[in-house]
């Protein structure tokens, strides 16, 4: 198989549109969770320490939370069709990519510095709609124009 077959297939399988997540978020992960027959949704919320292949059909976050005392990862491929929805809460101050330090702190040291950012810009997610190709390339004369009327004389000033 060639590579861009592969890149086809690929492209596919991505999401329209996804949230930009960075390391240092604090995000809301919504996953379907199959149980029998039946599905339910489970939110995870938790610090997101890595970033993975951002541009890629296998893109995927770490995120990472405190539960009794005890440090949680989970990892979650961004486009897959079991993550229903990424929702940012909060945006953190850091200098890398990987942030794998946070494992070995605990309570204040293991604080990030939040920023402020636009929280309903951010997490929308809408795929911006394209104009209709039938509008932008019918001819000028199907176009509707407003009704003709007769054009009256223009009076012009005589040498007299």
């Amino acid at each position: 198989m060639s590579f861009s077959i592969l890149k086809q297939i690929g492209d596919a399988q991505k999401k329209k549109a996804v949230v930009d997540v960075r390391p240092g978020d604090t995000v809301k992960v919504t996953q379907k969770i199959k149980e029998g027959e039946k599905f339910r949704l489970q939110v995870f919320e938790g610090v997101v320490i890595r970033v993975d292949r951002k541009e890629s059909h296998t893109a995927r976050i770490v995120v990472r939370k405190i539960a009794s005392g005890v440090g949680v990862e989970k990892s979650y491929l961004i486009h897959s069709p079991l993550v229903e929805k990424i929702e940012i809460t909060k945006r953190s101050k850091v200098r890398r990519n990987n942030l794998s330090y946070l494992r070995n702190r605990s309570g204040k040291s293991a604080r990030l510095q939040s920023k402020d950012f636009d929280r309903a810009a951010v997490n929308d997610v809408t795929v911006p709609e394209e104009a209709p190709k039938e509008a932008a390339e019918a001819p000028a004369s199907e176009t509707p124009e407003a009704p003709e009327t007769p054009e009256e004389p223009k009076e012009t000033k005589s040498e007299a």
